[in-house]
């Protein structure tokens, strides 16, 4: 049987959906914050930090800010959702173009399924402590509170500036310091993606037809 375009880009939605709560949930329950080590060198690590919801360990407006953070992906997320089901409907559609926006929704959320659920299934992960799944006092923070897990760690330069360069000298310096989550890759590629191979689709002239006078 032959699986319909919109049938395939769900499959594909759900396949990276799933594969980030994996990961993120190994992390979770298996690492104390902080903790880390070494997949290919010191260039690619697995380092365990959470974040309050923006992507590579941003911060935004405190309690407020992470709500409305929340509500923001929620939306985003159900505005792109509508998006791809009407593009799936025009003939022309270049499946790139579905394929692309599939990818950030994914990634969208799986970031929310952090920030909704993970405060009240997890308990509390510390420096000292691995976080308990479903803990008996109770998740660590209420519904739409939870904390976003990431551990993709690329410190591709890092390295100490020379001590004798002025003010800066005996400074740590990191190329790419960011630690981010398999959903920050997803949304991260697919943007990347559209805007270099599918920026015509976007750009194209959508201008109604002239009338016949």
């Amino acid at each position: 049987m032959k699986l319909s375009r919109g049938t395939r880009l769900l499959i594909l939605g759900l396949l990276l959906v799933v594969a980030d709560q994996i990961i993120k949930i190994l992390v979770k329950t298996n690492m104390t914050i902080g903790e880390h080590f070494s997949v290919i060198g010191n260039w690619f690590q697995i380092y365990f930090i959470e974040n309050e919801g923006m992507a590579f360990g941003m911060k935004f407006g405190g309690q407020t800010g992470k709500f409305l953070l929340s509500l923001f992906r929620l939306v985003l997320a159900g505005a792109l959702i509508y998006w791809i089901n009407d593009l799936l409907k025009k003939k022309g559609t270049p499946a790139g173009v579905v394929v692309g926006l599939t990818l950030i929704t994914a990634g969208a959320v799986g970031n929310i399924i952090d920030c909704l659920f993970y405060g009240i299934l997890f308990g509390e992960s510390t420096y000292r402590t691995v976080a308990e799944f479903l803990p008996e006092a109770g998740g660590y923070a209420p519904f739409f509170f939870g904390k976003v897990v990431d551990m993709f760690y690329f410190p591709i330069i890092d390295t100490t500036f020379p001590e004798w360069m002025p003010l800066i000298g005996g400074n740590p310096f990191r190329f790419f310091a960011p630690v981010f989550n398999f959903a920050d890759s997803c949304v991260t590629c697919g943007a990347i993606y559209l805007i270099f191979f599918q920026w015509r689709f976007f750009a194209k002239d959508e201008r109604k037809p002239e009338k016949v006078k």
